[in-house]
């Protein structure tokens, strides 16, 4: 066991964990955040998907040791009021059915945002890769993500 600093959603987190302790569980478990969801624990399925430093990573196969003292965002962390972008999208476009997968595609989704606000189809469906809908939202999803960028495009 050790002492790990966790900056998530810009608030330090003091937990003790075994240095290879998936960074989802110590997100979940220890510092109380439970929007990161599980899905199969081995990085396949993307429900886990949390941004580390702004670039999206599987929080399931990452070392908590690996994230200490780096910037985390979860889901939370993208508005405290679900006014982001992307979460004003997925609102707007109805995109959940289930909604378990939801935490890790829109993380996904801002990520590329961040890096393109208009994506190509293409563009969308190769960041999207490897995140699974058991419910097949996808064409929802894909339009969530443009609509997205539409709102990050327009002056506030």
């Amino acid at each position: 066991m050790a002492l790990y600093k966790l900056n998530i959603n810009t608030k330090t987190h003091e937990v003790e964990a075994d240095p290879k302790m998936p960074l989802l569980w110590a997100i979940r478990e220890l510092a109380g955040l439970t929007g990161t969801k599980y899905g199969c624990g081995i990085a396949q399925c993307g429900a886990c998907t949390v941004h580390l430093n702004g670039a999206p990573v599987r929080s399931c196969s990452l070392p908590v040791s690996a994230a200490a003292n780096q910037k985390i965002t979860t889901v939370e962390g993208l508005s405290e009021t679900n006014a982001h972008p992307v979460q004003l999208a997925w609102i707007k476009e109805q995109v959940p059915q289930c909604g378990y997968c939801q935490s890790g595609q829109m993380m996904a989704a801002a990520a590329l945002l961040k890096r393109n606000p208009k994506p190509t189809d293409q563009d969308i469906d190769l960041a999207m890769q490897g995140h699974i809908c058991r419910c097949g939202t996808y064409q929802r999803i894909r339009t969530a993500i443009k609509t997205a960028g539409e709102l990050m495009s327009k002056p506030a």
